[in-house]
């Protein structure tokens, strides 16, 4: 049986399971970012500020991106704090204030992200999902690069 968009509905609940690990992920990434912007100090304060209030408007973004798919997908998101804690394997970042310790659990984050996104790309795939497919690949796109500039800025 096939659900309103024309996908299996295992396969929907399948990739919305999936997604609503992605979204609980993306929302504590987000909220360590905050924490990055708003506690950040030393050398690199000025350029870390701006970068880590880019990142998490981005964060932003793909966290509604997400919990609209689960919804197209005709399941529902997860959102409470909660959820988020008990679906994520992204750690909360407490009392972090300098340039490499934010910028290398930045790193870390994506890393974890990326790897979320490329299951869900297979998965999507499998299931003749281009709606996902096409969120997770440009996911994928610019966060490759986000973490190959924040490996420059740390010299690695």
């Amino acid at each position: 049986m096939k659900n309103r968009i024309g996908i299996e509905e295992e396969k929907a609940a399948e990739l919305a399971t999936r997604l609503n690990a992605l979204l609980a992920n993306y929302q504590l990434y987000y909220q360590n970012l905050r924490g990055f912007h708003w506690n950040i100090s030393g050398n690199a304060f000025f350029e870390l500020h701006q970068k880590f209030e880019e990142l998490y408007t981005d964060a932003n973004n793909a966290v509604d991106e997400i919990a609209e798919r689960i919804l197209t997908l005709g399941h529902t998101p997860l959102h409470t704090f909660a959820d988020y804690l008990e679906n994520a394997t992204i750690s909360p970042a407490k009392d972090m204030h300098n340039g490499t310790e934010t910028v290398t659990t930045t790193v870390e984050n994506l890393s974890t992200l990326v790897g979320l996104e490329r299951e869900l790309l297979d998965l999507s795939a499998e299931a003749n999902d281009e709606g996902t497919n096409s969120l997770m690949s440009d996911y994928i796109n610019a966060q490759e690069k986000t973490i190959w500039m924040l490996s420059a800025y740390l010299g690695k």
